[in-house]
């Protein structure tokens, strides 16, 4: 406790912000895990179940371009707030009874899940550019940055755990009463602790500024998009699934297979600045992106030898996972690094639509692709999606810190 007096009101904040981050976290991988595998159970089909995301991912991209402009106008403890409240609502959402579960009710909470979720990440990370002293430079930027996106993930891989534990233990209607009760008490005290002023714009955006004008923000919001749907549109639900109905897996060895994967994934990113040993730049991204890119056809290539399946899918999956964590975590140092100190909030949260609509449209693929074509193909697709982020990050500027 005493520790904790001596520490500066910025790093008070910065522990607080990062406390929210992670109690919400836990709740939306939980969450995820819960709505696919309580549907896969009840036969839905890969297809049926990616669009039990669709408005999640939708109202995704809707949010992150909308709540940047918003956090520069009313603060981010404000949206962090808001985000967590939303996200409790859509919690309560799905406590009604069974019957009530109809692919269109579900699709509505996932809907106000995903304007949640993105209201309160977006706002964690527009705060660390306002919270990092400037005498940090660059590196201390990316190891705050690291730290921050590493963890969330470590913990969203929890989450998946938990998802598929809950499920198990208490079934679908308990586990969804235990992450609202636990989302609730960290929600009240985010109310009393956060700075009201954070992140707010001295220059208060008009609405048409939602859009960013740096030409920087706007190739990594690009190279996001391609990342992020070339990781789910063979994650997100063809690989679960797959596991499920191929390997024969039950819910204990899907959710935790895929959260010791996330949790790597998340420990992997806070290392990122040591691994990389610099601060990242232009060629950091088209080297790491690049790499990434041969991943996913290897494993096609392999699911062709039937005797080691499971081999080459859950080995080449791990090491997927460590190249693509690197690359989101210099992607995630990237856009505040290139991000305006005044209204931080909207080039971040323009990029993290791009993010969203990836997500968006990765999801979708992965159902469709899946169900018609099988996990190959995805994975080809993933393969296909990763070169062009790798091209798009050629016209990435090469200083670091520009903001044009």
């Amino acid at each position: 406790m005493d520790r904790l007096r001596q520490l500066s009101p910025a790093q008070r904040q910065y522990l607080l912000i990062t406390a929210n981050y992670w109690a919400f976290t836990l709740t939306d991988g939980a969450l995820r895990m819960l709505v696919v595998l309580y549907f896969h159970r009840l036969g839905y089909g890969a297809l049926a179940i990616a669009m039990l995301f669709l408005f999640y991912e939708f109202f995704g991209v809707v949010t992150n371009l909308v709540g940047g402009w918003l956090g520069a106008r009313i603060g981010l403890n404000r949206t962090m707030n808001l985000g967590m409240g939303m996200q409790i609502l859509a919690l309560g959402m799905l406590l009604v009874p069974v019957a009530w579960l109809t692919v269109p009710w579900v699709m509505a909470a996932q809907a106000l899940s995903g304007i949640a979720k993105d209201l309160n990440k977006m706002s964690a990370k527009s705060a660390i550019k306002t919270l990092v002293p400037q005498e940090a430079g660059q590196a201390g930027l990316f190891k705050y940055v690291a730290l921050l996106t590493g963890s969330k993930n470590a913990l969203k891989g929890v989450g998946f755990f938990i998802g598929g534990a809950l499920l198990t233990l208490a079934d679908f209607r308990g586990a969804v009463f235990i992450l609202l009760l636990m989302l609730a008490l960290v929600w009240l005290d985010s109310l009393k602790g956060l700075n009201r002023e954070l992140g707010k714009a001295k220059n208060k955006p008009k609405f048409k500024d939602i859009f960013s004008k740096s030409r920087a923000v706007n190739i990594l919001s690009a190279a996001r998009l391609c990342l992020f749907a070339a990781r789910d549109v063979w994650f997100v639900v063809a690989l679960p699934v797959y596991l499920a109905s191929q390997f024969g897996w039950d819910h204990w060895q899907v959710g935790g297979f895929l959260a010791s994967w996330i949790i790597g994934y998340g420990l992997v990113q806070t290392l990122a600045p040591r691994l990389m040993g610099s601060t990242p730049g232009r060629g950091s991204a088209l080297l790491w992106a690049g790499l990434l890119a041969l991943l996913p056809a290897a494993i096609a290539f392999g699911l062709q030898d039937q005797a080691h399946q499971s081999l080459w899918l859950l080995g080449g999956l791990l090491l997927f996972g460590l190249v693509f964590a690197v690359n989101s975590s210099l992607h995630s140092f990237l856009i505040v690094s290139y991000a305006k100190e005044d209204g931080v909030s909207l080039d971040v949260g323009f990029y993290y639509m791009a993010n969203a609509m990836g997500r968006l449209l990765g999801t979708v693929l992965s159902g469709w692709i899946f169900q018609v074509y099988g996990l190959a193909a995805c994975l080809l697709l993933s393969s296909a999606l990763l070169l062009l982020t790798t091209a798009i990050s050629l016209f990435l500027p090469r200083e670091h810190g520009v903001q044009v």
